[in-house]
């Protein structure tokens, strides 16, 4: 009896154990499912036009993007594989329990059988009831005669479910364990693509450090230039509230004083934190925010005050909530940016071909406000995108969908 208790025990632990993992193998199917789109993006993106004219670090960057996301899904088919694993060992302790259950009902019932084929026919059953000293007695020998026969009938049907059960999962357990092999083959092939990536990677590499100084000057360059653009940027941002906050006779703080519905707007915008959809339909993030250090030339780090998307030719950049066009810049022979104000907080759409919209314009979430250059040399179509809240930069990626 104890051994069938702690059996039972066993299964409800089982239970509550698989069902969590149902529900984590749900979220890494998801996440795998994402990363796969993500790589298909990446090579439609950065990889489709063999005859674009890359400089040897551009393809370094992006290679180095694909490999950081291959990595991830590599990673995330090895929990999967984990969690099949797991679940197999889980199928087999309830097929085990199920079997030694279903043995224990077969005897039982095979005992029932062999008890009741001694008194199986008509007459010895009448026998047992008019053989009563009673009425009473009678009625519940008869009453016993029933409940014996349906209690048969019932273990009868018990057995045939727990013996459909257990077919079930041997069924379950046989599609786990192919799920898991095609899993494991699946990985291997990540695995091989991964390491060719990682050679050709490390070959360029090579072939860069011999022209290390050239490539830390040009990178120290390129983050003056970058870094002078982003300056002018929060520059304007702040005098835009300092003259916000003339109009209202308010002391300038760097933040804005706003009207009631500007407040409101920039409330739902923070409200829709995480939610908020990408600034292009389209795309691969191939720059993050903050400071880093440069995916090739090592010694030297980069910084942004946003992150740069890689998109689609004749992509268009979409403002990615409700707000105002603040202003449109352009510096010092630069493509134009879009600054788009949403209560206190303010939105740039930098490295645009053409711009669509014009300072003051109220804009809806979504609306498209520029197509984003193509470099006609590199064949790379790229965008910057910007948050701010007053004249503070803020890391996009808490801020976008799935980012």
């Amino acid at each position: 009896m104890k051994k069938y208790f702690f059996l039972f025990f066993l299964q409800i632990l089982n239970l509550t154990f698989c069902l969590s993992q149902q529900e984590a193998q749900k979220k890494l199917e998801k996440e795998k499912a994402k990363l796969v789109r993500e790589i298909k993006q990446i090579n439609s993106i950065l990889f489709s036009n063999s005859n674009s004219k890359k400089s040897a670090i551009d393809e370094v960057q992006d290679l180095d993007v694909k490999i950081k996301v291959r990595d991830k899904l590599i990673k995330v088919t090895n929990q999967e594989i984990n969690f099949i694993s797991k679940q197999i060992n889980i199928n087999q302790r309830e097929i085990e329990i199920l079997r030694l259950e279903t043995m224990k009902l077969k005897e039982d019932y095979a005992n029932m059988i062999r008890k009741s084929y001694y008194s199986k026919s008509r007459q010895s059953r009448l026998m047992f009831l008019f053989s009563s000293e009673s009425f009473y007695q009678a009625y519940n020998r008869f009453k016993y005669l029933d409940q014996y026969a349906k209690h048969r009938k019932k273990q009868g049907r018990i057995i045939i479910e727990k013996t459909n059960l257990l077919n079930k999962l041997n069924i379950e357990l046989l599609s786990k364990k192919v799920n898991k092999e095609n899993l494991i083959k699946e990985n291997k092939v990540s695995q091989l693509i991964y390491q060719k990536e990682i050679e050709k990677q490390k070959l360029m590499i090579q072939s860069l450090i011999k022209k290390q100084k050239d490539l830390e000057y040009s990178i120290r360059i390129k983050e003056q230039k970058i870094s002078a653009f982003d300056k002018e940027i929060e520059r304007l941002i702040r005098v835009a509230i300092e003259n916000a906050n003339k109009k209202t006779l308010t002391p300038s703080n760097l933040k804005y004083s706003i009207t009631p519905e500007a407040k409101l707007v920039g409330r739902s915008f923070y409200a829709n934190k995480g939610k908020l959809p990408w600034p292009v339909e389209k795309g691969v993030v191939i720059q993050k925010f903050g400071t880093q250090v440069h995916p090739v030339v090592r010694t030297t780090k980069i910084k942004s005050n946003g992150i740069i998307i890689a998109t689609t030719k004749t992509a268009d950049a979409r403002v990615i909530f409700k707000g105002i066009v603040m202003t449109v810049l352009s510096y010092k022979g630069s493509n134009p940016t879009v600054l788009v104000q949403h209560g206190n907080y303010i939105t740039a759409y930098t490295n645009l071909e053409s711009v669509y919209v014009k300072k003051g314009q109220s804009l809806g979430p979504k609306e498209k406000i520029g197509r984003v250059f193509t470099n006609p040399n590199t064949g790379k179509t790229e965008l910057k995108f910007s948050i701010f809240q007053s004249s503070t930069p803020l890391n996009p990626e808490g801020w976008i969908y799935r980012l």
